[in-house]
């Protein structure tokens, strides 16, 4: 070991010093996953060690996103990132222990579950989404391996290696996760916003819960493909009615008709036995709080912490031993004393009887936002669909099918020079689903050479039960140019 070595060792244990190492949990290419003991509060952790040796730039970039990712949470169904100490040799990521393993091992070990265990998973696994979601990350990668137990059977996200933030009018394009839990526009290389793929992961994931192997299932990459696409899977008789209507309204192919995640909190079976914490968003919103536990300052206070230091660390969002300290402190209090958010917390709020067969009355929804990027449209896809490719011609924009309501398209003031059918000799029809012609795109039309040719994409999509959203997406051409041609189309449009 030379002296850079034995410096950089020694930094390791310097910024270990708060932990104590224990068993291998996992390991893999790029490094491995140990238990360890947090020797100020005797809880443990999880400890992600990478080597930044064995760390390609891919890798890299992978952790960094899961890292800033796992920042945005704090949710009782999403697993904990305390802090990352870093060395010039390692990286350490201090996570939440889960003691019970994954999902994965609890279906293999014990076969298809009855159904008010799975609803018990199933509710957590879409609390947890739809905290992912309302922070704007699509996980992309839900399957049970990735879903992680303790001892009471309670589950937690985890895994944000291939996750990505989603922003408005933008759609991901990047086909990614394992391929038996991947949604059909996902596997097809089409446009998708999101919520829509997860939801797909979480409909496999019930289903293999209640009938303990996959709807989708095949020797070789092109059969399964082939029956993800066509939405090709049986249900077993056993299955309640609840539970069959659920799974279909969930794998179901197309992207807009799939239920939403709101929508399956209101379904009869989700909503049966539903916890607390669940039911209640400000339930949860207080496991989140920024507000400062007394308790927990004057126990450190025990421990040696200055209390003025560690609430000016927790107000100024440090990342230190005090708030890393507080913080696992916090977690252990809340699931002990609230059994997840069973006791205490609940007496401040109003009573809610979930019971089976009962009507549940849900809170006052939340005041919907009266503004919207892209064309608001209440009539059916198909038709939306018909109206905007109307427009799109009166505006002598070619486009292209490539997707679920979704469109490549071209413009450029060429174009208004030529009559539509003087182009390429009259348009090429291509699937004519809407009843309207559609043109093949081309980058040189006539010979002319479209130096200021606007490329863009639309896409529709569900935004609730009774509405759907057309974004417009500018991939290629003067940004002016995109603000004129979706300034002529919304005044059409409306």
């Amino acid at each position: 070991m030379d002296g850079s070595d034995a410096k950089a060792s020694t930094s390791s244990k310097n910024l270990m010093s708060n932990y104590r190492l224990g068993k291998t949990l996992g390991a893999g290419a790029s490094g491995k996953v140990k238990l360890a003991l947090h020797i100020v509060t005797g809880i443990k952790v999880a400890i992600k060690i990478l080597a930044r040796q064995s760390i390609d730039d891919s890798a890299a970039e992978k952790v960094r996103r899961e890292i800033k990712i796992l920042k945005l949470f704090s949710h009782p169904h999403v697993v904990r990132l305390y802090e990352v100490i870093e060395t010039r040799s390692k990286i350490y990521v201090v996570m939440e222990y889960m003691n019970s393993g994954d999902l994965f091992d609890y279906i293999t070990e014990n076969g298809r579950v009855q159904e008010d265990e799975a609803r018990h998973f199933f509710q957590q696994i879409i609390s947890g989404v739809e905290c992912c979601h309302l922070h704007m990350v699509v996980h992309r990668d839900l399957k049970p391996e990735n879903l992680l137990l303790n001892s009471e059977h309670n589950l937690k996200i985890a895994d944000f290696g291939l996750s990505n933030i989603m922003r408005d009018g933008h759609f991901l394009k990047t086909s990614c996760g394992s391929p038996n839990y991947a949604a059909p526009e996902v596997i097809s290389d089409r446009l998708y916003a999101g919520p829509e793929v997860d939801v797909w992961s979480c409909g496999v994931t019930l289903y293999a819960l209640l009938c303990g192997r996959l709807p989708f299932d095949d020797d070789n990459l092109p059969g399964l493909y082939a029956k993800i696409k066509n939405g090709v899977y049986t249900l077993p008789n056993q299955l309640s009615h609840g539970a069959r209507d659920l799974i279909a309204r969930i794998l179901t192919i197309d992207p807009i008709n799939r239920i939403s995640i709101p929508e399956i909190r209101q379904h009869p079976w989700f909503q049966q036995d539903l916890p607390q914490h669940i039911a209640m968003p400000s339930v949860i919103a207080a496991y989140d709080t920024k507000k400062i536990n007394e308790g927990i300052i004057l126990e450190m206070a025990k421990m040696g912490f200055d209390i003025h230091e560690v609430i000016g660390s927790l107000q100024n969002g440090l990342e230190n031993k005090a708030t890393v300290t507080y913080y696992l402190l916090a977690d252990s209090h809340f699931r002990v004393h609230h059994n997840y958010l069973k006791n205490e917390l609940l007496e401040l709020l109003p009573p809610v009887h979930v019971h089976r067969d009962e009507t549940y009355t849900r809170p006052p929804a939340p005041v919907q936002k009266k503004w919207a990027l892209g064309f608001q449209s209440q009539i059916s896809p198909r038709e939306t669909m018909t109206v905007v490719l109307k427009v799109l011609e009166k505006l002598n924009v070619r486009w292209k099918e490539i997707g679920h309501y979704n469109m490549k398209c071209l413009w450029a003031p060429e174009f208004s020079a030529y009559p539509k059918n003087t182009l390429n000799g009259g348009p090429t029809l291509i699937n004519d689903v809407y009843g309207l012609e559609s043109s093949i795109i081309s980058t040189s039309i006539l010979g002319i050479r479209l130096q200021n040719a606007l490329k863009f994409e639309i896409q529709l999509y569900k935004a609730s039960e009774e509405m759907y959203l057309l974004d417009l997406q500018r991939i290629h051409g003067p940004p002016f140019l995109f603000l004129e041609i979706c300034a002529a189309f919304f005044a059409l449009v409306a």
